[in-house]
């Protein structure tokens, strides 16, 4: 299966029944600015599914929101797994369909960073098993509902991070610079301006409000990390590993992204 044939790994609001805005518990926070229980709705939810202030949750102190990233799952649920149907028009379906959406979110998450791994020449050798993984991982996503809520999704993880922690040092090695490794540091608030970090694990680290302007990032790896307030403004980001654009959103950058 070519990766062309998978199934899209971005999030569609179009397509889901707005399972991110009902499923998920929210805590009142400088994240969210109201607490929501798990299943309920979110008083920001429209009829259509929507998000009724969509280009203004910074500003409406819904800034999880914005940095929250499904890739996919929620319109894989809503139109394969459950068949276009949703959890308003056939209540009874609504408790299996957000007990699924964390499930399916880890598997797609999975499946992004296969095929960012896929798309490193310098990882080609590793290319047989990230595809081998990856069809496994799509074909337990494709299974029923019922199926997919006791799916043991660690045991598919601690198949795949060797693979990714392997292509990552491939893709690394030929950086050049240091290649320091800063894998689950807990770097909140460090400054960093300018410096050479190319080819630096960032894998698990916690970059809160770290001050990374103008550095070198070039094939840094960000699998895991927390950039939530990091700026980045300046920074070389060619060629980075595993960043997400939930993690873009989370950041500070030359440009206006949210």
């Amino acid at each position: 299966m070519e990766t062309n044939e998978m199934p899209r790994l971005e999030a569609d609001c179009s397509r889901c029944a707005g399972l991110c805005c009902v499923a998920p518990a929210f805590a009142k926070s400088s994240d969210f600015a109201v607490n929501k229980p798990a299943g309920q709705a979110c008083k920001n939810l429209d009829d259509d599914f929507r998000c009724r202030i969509h280009e203004e949750l910074p500003e409406r102190g819904f800034r999880g929101c914005v940095v929250f990233d499904c890739f996919g799952a929620g319109q894989r649920i809503t139109q394969e797994t459950f068949g276009g149907q949703d959890w308003r028009s056939t209540p009874k379906i609504a408790g299996g369909m957000f007990a699924v959406l964390p499930v399916m979110r880890q598997l797609h998450e999975l499946l992004w960073l296969i095929d960012e791994a896929l798309r490193l020449d310098e990882a080609r050798k590793l290319h047989p098993k990230l595809r081998a993984a990856r069809d496994e991982i799509d074909a337990v996503a494709g299974r029923p509902a019922a199926e997919l809520r006791g799916t043991d999704v660690d045991s598919y993880r601690k198949g795949v991070v060797p693979l990714l922690r392997r292509a990552s040092e491939l893709a690394r090695a030929g950086a050049g610079g240091r290649r320091p490794d800063h894998s689950g540091a807990q770097l909140i608030g460090s400054r960093m301006r300018g410096a050479d970090l190319r080819g630096a694990s960032f894998r698990g680290a916690l970059l809160i409000g770290a001050d990374l302007r103008d550095a070198d990032l070039r094939r840094a790896d960000f699998t895991g990390a927390d950039l939530r307030g990091a700026d980045l403004r300046g920074a070389d980001l060619t060629g980075a590993l595993f960043l997400t654009t939930s993690q873009r959103r989370a950041a500070v950058t030359d440009t206006d992204h949210l």
